[in-house]
């Protein structure tokens, strides 16, 4: 099947969201048991961690580390947003630099400036998205990056974007003091889908969409390590604790260029195995 095709549906009782392009599994989001990234926390510092420059601070959803931490005493209140899923046992990953992240805009509070994607190259349309971004953030205090989705997109759907966006960033903003409390959800998979995956697609909303899409087949064969590359090659994709090994095979071919055509074909096929996986980190070749 050819084209790109998102499928927004649930997996073993968990929202799920699937892109399939071209009939393969391209990406996948599935909602896990821990606080999403994009979290937003009323958090309060408790101890700091001597030699690492880190904090650990208190959530309504267990401790958490902050890196990188200057005039942060025990006691004191502060907003933190989570990067990162935390290993079982571990304090969640989280940083004092907030992002509201959505379809069009990123905003940037205590960073002011409106920035547009280096990605959009046309003058006459980053005009038009500059025009747009003074009109709606006049007279905010936050920042404002334009993303490189609104190529193409509808200006009037582009305002709305910041709009909200800007709302609900003063709102978080200015409720910064008070007891630890979970100010804002980072995105489950169908809202991270819709950021994300910008580009023309097909959506499906219906129930059952991973099974009539091949999805379910296509998770099964990333759980397994062997991946398959052209022209006989292989490699294997395997975690370990501390990091993700990658073996390369060339597979039949023994002449001179067939440890360049491997090489070549994993550089290609590894962001997309990496990304069904959902593995990253330190990747070791």
């Amino acid at each position: 099947m050819k084209g790109r095709t998102v499928i927004l549906d649930h997996l073993e009782g968990r929202e799920a969201a699937a892109l399939m392009v071209d009939g393969a599994l391209d990406d996948l989001f599935l909602a896990g048991h821990a606080p999403p990234p994009g979290t937003i926390y009323r958090a309060r510092a408790d101890r700091p961690v001597k030699g690492q420059g880190g904090m650990f601070l208190s959530t309504p959803d267990g401790p958490a580390f902050l890196r990188q931490v200057k005039g942060l005493a025990p006691g004191d209140t502060l907003l933190v947003q989570v990067t990162g899923y935390a290993e079982p046992g571990k304090a969640l990953p989280v940083t004092a630099k907030l992002l509201f992240k959505s379809r069009y805009a990123i905003v940037t509070p205590e960073a002011p400036g409106l920035n547009i994607s280096r990605r959009i190259r046309d003058d006459d349309l980053r005009d038009v998205l500059l025009e747009i971004a003074h009109e709606v953030m006049d007279g905010a205090d936050h920042g404002l990056i334009l993303r490189s989705s609104c190529e193409g997109a509808d200006p009037g759907e582009i305002a709305e974007d910041i709009a909200a966006m800007a709302g609900v960033a003063a709102q978080v903003m200015g409720d910064a003091m008070g007891a630890p409390e979970r100010l804002l959800d980072g995105d489950g998979p169908h809202a991270l889908a819709c950021r994300e995956w910008t580009a023309p697609a097909e959506v499906v909303t219906e129930p059952g969409g991973f099974a009539r899409h091949g999805v379910i087949e296509a998770i099964a064969a990333a759980r397994a390590p062997h991946v398959p590359l052209p022209g006989g090659a292989s490699m294997h994709v395997e975690p370990t604790r501390a990091l993700v090994a990658v073996d390369v095979n060339t597979g039949a071919d023994s002449s001179p260029a067939a440890g360049l055509k491997a090489n070549l074909a994993m550089a290609r096929a590894l962001p997309r195995a990496l990304r069904v996986r959902g593995l990253g980190g330190q990747i070791t070749l």
